[in-house]
């Protein structure tokens, strides 16, 4: 076990909206020295100005150890490491171009969701483009848990769990952001940690529908319950520890996001329950739902699989499909009768 450091180390964030924001003052509150990448010039220099992400977290002032810079290379020059907090869907973009700039650095990324297309972890993203790059050899983990952005910002007790087949980088990212009311947990199942993180947003978007229609408490455990088995089906095929779903990453994230009213995909599900167009929420959004593109993928990835996915099938049908929530709650309710732990328990002996 590593002794945790106390000596600062030069942090970056790739990634300025809510949750890479509120990292970047979680590592500075830590000591350390941090610098937040921000794309765009003008929003770097209005957030230097006022001292605060006013667009995506208002109120939560930066540390006196946190600066803002537009230039990728000056916020990763000498870093130990680099966070890249950005919508999974523009992971592989963004890792291809912090590639030049990567040196000893430990990369972990912190986005939640599975890349259309290809179907791969955003760590498998990252590291595919680290190889093409040359730069293969850097450890890359993940960083996964309930963690929602305002209530970790405002110094609100709250844990993650970082993951790494290199145990020793995972530590290393630990010691970095550990403070006293953010705990940091390490595993070694990546798989779990990112599936666990991606899915949940699937679950917490059926989740909002069930809580805009008025569904009950009875409706949302069970819910709940069968979403978990859902995710942890998918990731067993996937090669997750089915233990890892029983933890902060699994369970503790999926509770988190399907019952606060700070979460984006509960949100959404939500709306779509008053009627709502998908379109018409996203343009009223200033950030990304993950559950929404994981959707598409996850549904492609359990087809590929041979995983029966029914919340997420039911989702996908009502966000693409056109589909109304009340006819998705139907069709889960009259699926035809099985046990309770029906082709989980087959996977979890395989595992």
């Amino acid at each position: 076990m590593r002794t945790r450091s106390r000596r600062p180390e030069r942090v970056a964030v790739v990634g300025s909206g809510a949750w890479g924001t509120t990292l970047a003052i979680v590592a500075a509150r830590a000591g350390n020295d941090v610098t937040l990448y921000v794309r765009d010039p003008h929003q770097a220099a209005a957030m230097a100005g006022a001292g605060c992400n006013d667009r995506f977290l208002p109120g939560a002032l930066f540390p006196p150890r946190l600066r803002v810079t537009s230039e990728l290379g000056d916020a990763c020059r000498d870093t130990a490491l680099i966070l890249l907090v950005v919508p999974s869907q523009t992971m592989r973009a963004n890792a291809r171009a912090l590639t030049p700039f990567v040196g000893g650095a430990v990369i972990v990324s912190a986005a939640k969701g599975l890349e259309r297309g290809t179907l791969k972890r955003m760590t498998e993203v990252a590291r595919e483009e680290l190889d093409a790059a040359g730069r293969g050899g850097r450890p890359v983990c993940a960083l996964s848990g309930p963690n929602l952005a305002v209530e970790v910002a405002a110094g609100k007790p709250a844990t993650t769990v970082l993951a790494g087949t290199d145990l020793a980088a995972a530590e290393l990212a630990r010691d970095l952001l550990m403070e006293p009311q953010f705990r940091c947990y390490t595993n070694e199942d990546v798989v779990g940690v990112e599936m666990g993180g991606a899915l949940k947003n699937i679950i917490a978007l059926g989740a909002g529908i069930g809580d805009g229609l008025g569904a009950g408490d009875n409706a949302k455990a069970a819910f709940l319950t069968r979403g978990i088995a859902e995710v942890a089906r998918l990731g067993i095929s996937a090669g997750a520890d089915p233990l890892t779903f029983a933890g902060l990453a699994g369970l503790g994230d999926l509770v988190a996001t399907c019952a606060s009213p700070l979460s984006r995909n509960r949100f959404v599900g939500q709306e779509l329950a008053k009627g709502r167009s998908l379109a018409e929420i996203q343009a009223g959004m200033t950030q990304v739902a993950e559950g929404i593109p994981t959707a598409e993928a996850a549904r492609a990835l359990g087809q590929r699989e041979g995983v029966e996915l029914p919340i997420t099938e039911q989702m996908h049908a009502v966000l693409f499909e056109g589909k109304s929530p009340i006819a998705a709650i139907a069709d889960l309710m009259r699926r035809e009768a099985k046990h309770e732990l029906a082709g989980l328990r087959r996977m979890a002996d395989r595992a």
